[in-house]
């Protein structure tokens, strides 16, 4: 099963597990992104990347734009390994990896979350490309892909034993859109999916056609 067909088969399982109320505050979470016209407002192909230097889930410093002097990057936002859809689609681009790499292109996502936690994330996926942490989403901010949890949203992820609190050690309650990216070596954006709803995500397949 690809990794589309993987989203819709945990959302509708998500739908059946969590019915009414919940349901319902999700929804209205992801409607409001779309009336806040987030997304129009984000970086998109054509457009140059700021500079980062993140570090990494061993806590190493990685510098994406000398990465980009010999390869591109496909840069991919997650919002936390609390996140199922996240972890489906880590798996998804780690499995893909060696075809993006035959391609000459550099695999990095970013989080959110604290190193401590980007590294369970690593390990429980088997991962073998850097997770970098964005600290209080500095990184996504620049990029115009933050956002606020609504309140009745916070206390359903508190409901459902989501502590974004500790996982990102703030208490900004933020969190950035799925994001995935083709960087060029020259900084520029060649390719972007960007979605106000979390249950969909970039197909690797395109992101290959793409590089």
């Amino acid at each position: 099963m690809n990794l589309i067909a993987q989203l819709q088969s945990l959302a509708e399982g998500s739908a059946s597990r969590h019915p009414g109320e919940s349901q319902e505050i999700m929804s209205k979470g992801i409607e409001e992104l779309k009336a806040s016209h987030i997304v129009s407002k984000s970086l998109k192909t054509g457009d140059k990347i700021p500079a980062i230097q993140l570090p990494n889930q061993n806590n190493e410093l990685v510098d994406v734009n000398e990465i980009l002097k010999t390869n591109k990057v496909v840069l991919s936002f997650y919002r936390g390994g609390w996140c199922p859809y996240c972890n489906l689609e880590l798996k998804a681009l780690q499995h893909f990896l060696p075809e993006m790499e035959e391609k000459g292109a550099r695999l990095i996502a970013i989080t959110p979350e604290t190193p401590d936690n980007s590294m369970t994330t690593h390990e429980k996926n088997e991962l073998t490309f850097d997770i970098l942490t964005d600290k209080n989403n500095e990184l996504a901010r620049a990029m115009n892909l933050v956002f606020t949890l609504p309140e009745d949203l916070q206390g359903l992820y508190k409901k459902f034993g989501i502590d974004l609190d500790g996982t990102q050690g703030n208490t900004s309650q933020e969190l950035p859109l799925a994001a995935t990216y083709v960087i060029g070596k020259n900084g520029i954006i060649e390719y972007h999916f960007i979605e106000e709803d979390y249950k969909l995500r970039a197909d690797p397949k395109e992101i290959l056609d793409k590089l």
